[in-house]
């Protein structure tokens, strides 16, 4: 069992990632979008076109604010929905040029933002990060049950 002391630092580190992150703000990566639509963006660019039910899946989110995002997005032009050939009964989403525009922005930010961030480290500190923040974000998912096949993007 984990000492309360490390518990806190771990829970401290986290909650400082995500101010340092701009998570906290109404806005992320200089986008007028809340941190749920950015992530939207990100993951539909990164698996590619999906449903709503899965966005709800994959993000935690409850069926009326994925909704209610998804409309948001549609409508500012980033996100469209098509017909999906498996499942007449479905939509999937897709990022419009626009998105893929957006996309390409968030990458470029966050890469900007992280390469920042590690020019303060050794190469061997930043591998420490990289393997430390990704056996984290995997026992995270464990501990809710999740497989591990899904990867940690």
């Amino acid at each position: 069992m984990a000492e309360l002391a490390l518990i806190d630092d771990i829970r401290a580190a986290s909650r400082l990632m995500v101010r340092e992150l701009g998570f906290m703000d109404a806005t992320v990566a200089a986008f007028d979008y809340p941190p749920s639509a950015v992530h939207t963006i990100l993951e539909i660019g990164i698996r590619g076109p999906m449903t709503s039910a899965e966005l709800g899946d994959f993000l935690r989110l409850e069926k009326s604010s994925v909704s209610r995002l998804v409309r948001k997005l549609i409508h500012c032009g980033e996100l469209r929905e098509t017909p999906d050939a498996r499942d007449a009964r479905s939509k999937l989403l897709s990022l419009t040029a626009k998105g893929r525009r957006t996309l390409e922005a968030l990458h470029a930010f966050g890469r900007q933002q992280v390469r920042a961030a590690l020019a303060a480290l050794t190469e061997a500190e930043q591998r420490t990060v990289r393997e430390g923040m990704m056996l984290y974000a995997r026992a995270l998912r464990q501990s809710r049950g999740e497989s591990e096949s899904e990867s940690v993007a």
